[in-house]
């Protein structure tokens, strides 16, 4: 009880710290984007990264790899891991999940679950996604691992897959403990992670909703979702040892956006950086499909292969981010290999075409096999011959009965003369000569 009183408190304080801040709002509600200038550290943040969703490139950065408290954007792991659960079938959104005392013991952000009380993985994953649950965090934790440490290990495990080398989870909550940290870019790390799974969006983009028929009210706090155009998410977090803090992502036109900002003073202040770092990078890039590159493409020789050549091909291109004043700039280099060594699988990478800005490059993607070339083996080559000759033999052409030709008449034998005549001897023509 008292560690609820604690957090309740502490929530509280910064509530009421944010109600005396000025800040001006535009006609939807928000705080005006703070302008974001490249290179500069110009955001009230002790650390804040824009990245391209789809290839994680960095558009922005300020100080993005200093270890900080990450408050509750840790519940974007906590959301990754039970959204890889359901993919795989460990667990179905339709799973009961039993409250443990462990889990009803939780304080900050809760939709007060009682001991023994039940509710479904979907609902538990709504009360997280929108109101920053902390008990049904738990909740979840438990159901996919067993005990929340168990899950806490996994949180760390694939943190490290992940290569999020400035992180260190020791609840799945985010409440405040000691050595409990993260970065701005391992945050955006793990959201980009999260936001593959479309299922995810189904909650994260909830305004407002309710549980238990009506008696629990979520209401997301994360203000963007209602009031900025294309927000997707994702997860905000407050502590007194963290901040204010917000993973904020969007998209437009294609142009899919993480957004992360921590340390923040005011809650109004991570959303105003969050919507500036948003606004930059839609202002300023575009996302492009780069054009086929069919007619740079030529087989390519297979050595000691069952065929001598073999096909490049690319599918799943994706797209590029550029800055919208190069957009016309874009180039594309093919490498291939000279030749290759039979055997070649269908599918192994042959070569690669890297798209590039003003000589930069910005990103690749390979070129395939399209088919298998077994290696030639004196069986094979001895069969293959074989098959040759009968398609050649089987291939000659054959006269038919109307297209022969009349043959030759037959030279008459010579003539041997007589006597007073000159004869055929075989046949008995006379010549017509005279001796």
């Amino acid at each position: 009880m008292l560690k609820k009183i604690i957090a309740c408190l502490l929530v509280l304080s910064l509530a009421i710290g944010s109600a005396t801040t000025t800040f001006a709002y535009d006609d939807d509600g928000l705080p005006e984007a703070i302008p974001v200038m490249s290179g500069s550290d110009s955001l009230p943040a002790a650390s804040a990264v824009l990245i391209e969703q789809g290839t994680g490139r960095v558009l922005f950065s300020q100080n993005p790899d200093e270890a900080l408290p990450p408050a509750s954007i840790t519940k974007v792991m906590t959301m990754l891991l039970v959204m890889e659960a359901i993919d795989s079938g460990k667990i179905s959104l339709d799973d009961l999940v039993v409250t443990s005392e462990h889990a009803a013991s939780m304080g900050g952000s809760q939709i007060w679950l009682m001991v023994g009380e039940e509710m479904t993985v979907d609902q538990l994953l709504k009360a997280v996604a929108i109101s920053s649950a902390n008990d049904a965090s738990v909740a979840l934790a438990e159901h996919v691992a067993g005990s929340e440490q168990a899950f806490v290990d996994m949180m760390n495990q694939r943190a490290a897959i992940l290569g999020m080398t400035n992180t260190k989870f020791y609840n799945t909550t985010g409440l405040d403990e000691e050595g409990h940290l993260s970065s701005a870019m391992d945050i955006a790390i793990m959201s980009r992670e999260l936001m593959r799974y479309p299922l995810i969006s189904q909650y994260s983009t909830i305004w407002m909703d309710s549980l238990r028929g009506g008696a629990t009210e979520l209401v997301n706090t994360n203000r963007l979702v209602r009031f900025y155009e294309g927000a997707t998410g994702l997860k905000t977090g407050t502590t007194h040892g963290a901040g204010s803090c917000l993973s904020a992502t969007a998209n437009r036109d294609g142009l899919y956006l993480i957004a992360v900002v921590m340390g923040s003073p005011t809650s109004e202040e991570r959303f105003a950086a969050a919507r500036g770092l948003l606004d930059y990078g839609f202002a300023n890039y575009m996302s492009v499909a780069p054009p086929p590159v069919d007619d740079q493409l030529a087989p390519v020789r297979v050595l000691r292969g069952e065929s001598g050549f073999v096909t490049p091909i690319y599918h799943n291109v994706g797209i590029f981010v550029v800055e919208k004043q190069h957009s016309d700039s874009l180039t594309q280099v093919v490498t291939m290999a000279d030749d290759l060594e039979a055997p070649v699988e269908a599918g192994q990478i042959i070569g690669q075409v890297d798209v590039m800005v003003g000589g930069e490059v910005i990103g690749s993607y390979h070129l395939r096999a399209a088919y298998e070339v077994p290696r030639m083996t004196m069986p094979r080559a001895f069969a293959a011959l074989g098959q040759s000759l009968l398609r050649l033999s089987s291939s000659a052409p054959k006269a038919s009965t109307q297209d022969q030709q009349p043959l030759p008449e037959p030279e008459p034998p010579p003539c041997t003369c007589t006597e007073g005549e000159c004869y055929c001897e075989e046949i008995g023509d006379v010549c017509g000569c005279q001796g």
